[in-house]
């Protein structure tokens, strides 16, 4: 009897684990489905998560620099200003940080500008894409002006550690705020390599406010080719810019001559109050790179010429209403009058040029450059003829020109080392400090990285 039980129990055993199988069996999809569904979501999150992060680029590059120049307290183009008894310094010249965020048919930019000086807006701006053609686009925002080939040209690339003194006059800041629409193919496109842009800008630069009504016209034809290996490339644009500076003075002053020789000849009319002053460049740029047995060998040209509204003492570019501010009281009745008095326009016909070549070293890391520019804000008067008294010619007349010569090392596809000297002149007039060259020429070594 015993042994007729525990041969049941044994029985029992195995058929209760094969029904629990069975139930775990029948139980399991259920789990599985869930697990598996799960699984999806995540991965669906993670795929939009880095398609997000695919689209958001984030770029930069930072410039740390020691600089000498030839006497204290120097004016110079070099980096801005020398401070009154400074001759050396070290500077964070670009602490650049760009966040770019791409679709297919539009993108958006913001750029900042973090150096020992503070924290800057540099770029903000929209991109729209027409989708049909995929040739034309609309900018809008705070953006390079499209004028040659220097201003917008990053400073990343740049083999020189500025750009010209002209650049820097006629286009301060290299940025303005406006709207711009441009036509070029796809890059798949045959016809890629044509490209025509334009817009309407307010004239003032990136940091400044619009102070008056006019709106300023730029326009920009360019091509660009290359062989199909793209060992030789060639490139070239023409450039417009029509503007107008507001006067609020009756005074002009415009170029003439006596016989004395050139002046400036005074405008008293009334109706110059509040008139605009015209501002008016046309340019050309052109490019060629080969890459030979020597190894990438460029030369890079770009002329200007135009009218320019300034003041007494600058050809500038305005970036603001000319003007200067000034408070007094009454000691009897406390009253205090704020006083605003406007500079009168000095109109200016100027031109400008800089010549680049650049030698790689064969395929080595190591590069030479070469550069040449010159402006002359006034070319209507020259040397001795800048005397200043009744001819009204001064320091803002002086035509300057700079030879650069630098060494550049890669030392990865990140860091670069750059050694370059500025040799400026100016000419010798009769104003006074300017009677002979002065000593501003301004050596800088320079630490870029990249990112």
């Amino acid at each position: 009897m015993q042994i007729k039980t525990l041969y049941k129990s044994i029985l029992v055993i195995p058929c209760f684990f094969i029904a629990s199988m069975k139930l775990v069996a029948q139980e399991q999809p259920a789990v599985m489905v869930e697990s598996e569904d799960t699984l999806e979501n995540t991965i669906h999150k993670i795929q939009s998560d880095v398609e997000v992060l695919k689209r958001l680029k984030v770029t930069g590059y930072v410039q740390a620099q020691f600089q000498f120049c030839d006497s204290t307290g120097i004016n110079t183009y070099a980096g801005g200003n020398f401070a009154a008894y400074q001759d050396k310094r070290f500077m964070i010249r670009r602490g650049r940080v760009k966040f770019a965020y791409t679709m297919p048919l539009s993108s958006a930019v913001v750029q900042l500008d973090a150096t020992e000086k503070g924290v800057s807006i540099i770029e903000a701006y929209v991109v729209g894409i027409d989708p049909w053609l995929r040739a034309f686009s609309v900018t809008a925002g705070v953006f390079n002006r499209p004028f040659g080939y220097e201003v917008p040209y990053s400073s990343s690339a740049r083999e020189s550690p500025e750009r010209g003194r002209m650049s820097q006059i006629i286009f301060p800041g290299e940025r303005d705020l406006g709207a711009m629409l441009t036509f070029q193919m796809p890059k798949e496109s045959p016809w890629n390599w044509f490209k025509i842009q334009g817009g309407m800008f307010n004239g003032t630069g990136r940091t400044a406010s619009d102070f008056d009504t006019k709106k300023d016209f730029i326009g920009q034809l360019v091509i660009a080719k290359a062989n199909k290996s793209e060992s030789m490339k060639f490139s070239g644009g023409l450039s417009y810019y029509d503007g107008g500076v507001r006067q609020f003075t009756k005074k002009v002053y415009s170029m003439s001559s006596d016989s004395t020789g050139p002046i400036f000849h005074l405008d008293t009319a009334s109706s110059n109050n509040g008139a605009y002053a015209t501002r008016k460049y046309v340019g050309a740029d052109f490019q060629y790179s080969v890459n030979w047995i020597a190894g990438v060998s460029t030369i890079r040209a770009e002329y200007i010429q135009g009218t320019q509204p300034g003041t007494s003492s600058s050809s500038t570019s305005p970036t603001a209403a000319a003007s200067s501010t000034s408070t007094s009281a009454n000691l009897t009745t406390g009253a205090v009058t704020t006083t605003t008095s406007y500079s009168d326009v000095y109109s200016r016909s100027f031109n400008g040029a800089y010549f680049y070549f650049t030698q790689n070293i064969m395929q080595s890391k190591h590069q030479i450059v070469v550069k040449y520019d010159w402006y002359d804000p006034n070319t209507e008067v020259s040397a001795a003829q800048i005397h200043g008294g009744t001819s009204k010619t001064g320091s803002a007349d002086i035509k300057y020109t700079t030879i650069g010569i630098g060494y550049i090392f890669h030392w990865d596809q990140n860091l670069k080392l750059m050694v370059y000297y500025d040799k400026v002149t100016n000419e010798n007039t009769k104003v006074i400090k300017y009677t002979k060259d002065l000593k501003d020429n301004v050596l800088t070594m320079r630490l870029q990285y990249k990112f």
